[in-house]
């Protein structure tokens, strides 16, 4: 498993958005450059942001991209949601069905189920966090980390 371009440099432009602070503004330009993706990429990016809702956009000589509200009101699994998607969605069966109309394992699948419970977790951390958190270094967001119960009371990092 593993996360989608859009949705590692989404979450690093958005990082980068958060870190101009409140009322703070980034050109394309200079989101860009400092994330190391293209122009033309950045562009791609803020508009699934702007849709979604994360940040909002300002032509002009004082224009660029904002925050559309605090960073401690954006969920980072809305905005995973917005860049990508889920990695494990009830339609996820129909589509792995292989050669077959449907998949062998349809009515009896322990792999399904696996899915299904590393879906809840990742839902479980990404409903936690917000903005504001990945604000934080790297230390003080692995501290965060840690306090985070696991789904039915499991710790998820030890």
């Amino acid at each position: 498993m593993k996360l989608s371009a859009n949705e590692e440099y989404g979450l690093r432009c958005l990082v980068r958005i958060g870190y101009a602070g409140e009322g703070g503004s980034l050109t394309i330009p200079e989101i860009s450059q400092a994330e190391g993706v293209s122009p033309s990429y950045a562009a791609k990016i803020l508009r699934v942001l702007r849709k979604g809702g994360f940040v909002k956009a300002a032509r002009g000589k004082e224009g660029g991209y904002t925050l559309a509200r605090p960073a401690e009101a954006i969920v980072i699994g809305n905005v995973i949601d917005a860049l990508g998607g889920r990695l494990f969605e009830s339609k996820f069966c129909d589509s792995h069905s292989g050669q077959a109309a449907i998949c062998t394992r349809s009515v009896d699948c322990s792999v399904r189920s696996l899915w299904r419970a590393v879906q809840v977790a990742v839902d479980h951390v990404l409903s936690k966090a917000t903005l504001r958190d990945l604000l934080q270094n790297e230390e003080d967001m692995n501290s965060w980390v840690r306090t985070i119960p696991g789904p039915a009371g499991l710790r998820l990092v030890q």
